[in-house]
């Protein structure tokens, strides 16, 4: 009896490990190495979590080594889409605190402030973010006044859409020491309890920081959000060593059930993690590289531009360093390892950051792919500039379909040529990257998809599309937020798409993006969301259907 059990036992180890999954009866859609569309039927998927082979329709039903077969019934499958550019805790937070995000008026602004004052009266400060003035008819900016209307009896807090300004009420700057004697700082400006860009410094530090548990509430809320819209990874954009601390708290915890490329808040950071880090928790967080701003925004008139407003001829917007400072900040992250990442979206700042990254580059050969973060407004003769100093156009779609109305009035039509200009920095060979700027925008890719092949919002405006000569193809834009978004950060060999040997990182779509309009493109809802080779979200389910590794 003992010699059987040896026997058996023997047998059972010699037999080969069927762990493989099938995932078959699939629509897969995919941009191949040519940038063309792949079309396939399945995935073979190891226990690894890894791509083990991908199954195009002829291929044998059943292919051995697998165990377990997923009927993906008929359904569209994409690889996992890649946020290029995302600000993941400023997501959280802002699905948690008040949010004026669409008002469509002032006094819409201050009727959702009421209604958040009274149903929170144990909040010592109301935070939040979100207006746009530019979506108001007066386009006036809110003032201290306009808050103290509404709340007076505790400090109120409000950012802007795109986080370069917010307003305060009188408690909060009286909370903070601002007075009316109090001067604007260097790349900021204060005026009427407006604090943009720089200036918001002096009222952010007044804010009671958050506990870890607010910490971790926020995290979680940004997975759940990013994962609901088939965001598998993101590169987030301006990670201070708190937010970095609450992601490890996460992945030692087995809480991080999608991949982040974390850059930098600047260089402070740098004094805690002096190097990149590598890949942890299953390759799903990283610090790679180091985030740098170098202007403002343009609906706050804080965009750097190389000559005066259209609709206000008597600024240029804020210039944040000069030529030696930005030099030496990106000298310095580049120098530790850091790939470098650099908000602008003027035309001066563009232009800046495109000499800085020239100089850069003779110091530093290699590949080092130096990232711009907007590259909204680019005069036209610096575009080809780009691509010849190694550098990577990290965009997003839906601002131009937002900004489009502003950005002409704040431009002038003359100055427009180099405006989300995809198309023209795409011909010039410079890499391009896609992503959404969430929470500035939403984090749902595929408004972004469509934007990028009409140039028309959600709704199908403008008619025929704003400076249509700019859209981009379907492959392009699929391209930017999966295979293009993975180079931007790095990460090519492990995500962007479905191939062998990388992450089998998907998802399951209600519709064929290759078969109806970008309206309905835009429209188009994610089913379930895979990590790993693990369902880790479903629409519908109140609890991930499997935890991720």
């Amino acid at each position: 009896m003992k010699r059987l059990a040896t026997a058996l036992l023997a047998a059972t180890l010699s037999t080969p490990a069927f762990a493989d999954t099938l995932i078959d009866n699939a629509n897969g859609i995919q941009i191949d190495k040519a940038g063309r569309i792949e079309r396939f039927s399945g995935l073979i998927v190891g226990d690894d979590g890894k791509v083990v082979r991908v199954v195009h329709a002829g291929d044998e039903a059943r292919p051995a080594n697998v165990s377990r077969r997923i009927d993906a019934q008929g359904r569209t499958l994409l690889p996992g889409l890649i946020d290029a550019h995302g600000h993941f805790m400023s997501l959280g937070f802002g699905a948690l605190q008040l949010d004026v995000t669409g008002t469509r008026s002032l006094a819409d602004l201050q009727q959702r402030l009421k209604a958040y004052a009274a149903a929170n009266p144990q909040a010592k400060w109301i935070t939040g973010r979100g207006w746009n003035q530019e979506m108001w008819r007066d386009k006036r900016f809110p003032t201290a006044a306009d808050l103290d209307a509404v709340v007076s009896d505790r400090p109120v807090w409000l950012g802007r859409v795109d986080g370069h300004a917010a307003v305060a009420n009188s408690a909060a700057m009286k909370a903070a020491g601002v007075t009316p004697s109090t001067k604007s700082p260097a790349g900021g400006r204060i005026e009427n309890g407006l604090f943009v860009d720089a200036a918001r410094d002096l009222m952010d530090k007044a804010v009671p920081p958050p506990s870890s548990s607010d910490l971790d509430r926020a995290f979680a809320k940004a997975q759940e959000i990013l994962l609901g819209y088939g965001v598998t990874s993101t590169a987030v954009m301006g990670t201070p060593i708190d937010y970095w601390n609450t992601m490890v708290r996460a992945g030692e915890a087995g809480r991080m059930r999608m991949r982040i490329f974390n850059y930098a808040e600047g260089i402070e950071p740098l004094r805690t993690i002096r190097r990149p880090t590598p890949w942890l928790y299953g390759e799903r967080l990283r610090m790679v590289g180091v985030k740098l701003y170098d202007d403002g925004a343009l609906g706050s008139r804080g965009a750097w531009l190389k000559m005066p407003y259209s609709d206000k001829p008597d600024t240029r917007g804020l210039q944040f360093h000069s030529d030696a400072e930005l030099l030496a900040l990106a000298d310095r992250a580049a120098a530790a390892g850091f790939q470098v990442a650099t908000h602008a979206i003027g035309d001066a700042a563009n232009a800046q950051v495109i000499a800085t990254y020239e100089q850069l580059a003779k110091k530093y050969p290699g590949d080092r792919r130096w990232r711009i973060e907007h590259v909204q407004v680019v005069d036209p003769a610096d575009i080809p500039r780009i691509a010849k100093a190694g550098i990577i156009a990290s965009m997003q779609p839906t601002h131009q379909t937002s900004d489009r109305l502003m950005a002409e009035s704040r431009l002038g039509p003359d100055r427009l040529a180099g405006a989300y200009a995809w198309s023209t920095i795409l011909k010039s060979g410079a890499h391009l990257a896609f992503g959404s700027d969430y929470p500035v925008e939403s984090p749902n890719p595929f408004p972004g998809l469509a934007a990028a092949i009409s140039r028309q919002d959600i709704n199908g405006e403008p008619a025929g599309g704003w400076r249509p000569a700019e859209r981009v193809t379907f492959e392009t834009a699929l391209a930017g937020f999966t295979r293009e978004a993975a180079y931007a950060s790095f990460a090519e060999d492990r995500v962007g798409a479905l191939e062998p040997g990388k992450w089998a990182d998907l998802i399951l779509v209600d519709r064929d993006p290759t078969k109806v309009d970008p309206q309905a493109l835009a429209r188009t809802e994610t089913l379930e969301t895979w990590v790993a080779g693990k369902k880790v979200w479903a629409r519908g389910a109140s609890v991930p259907a499997e935890r991720g590794k």
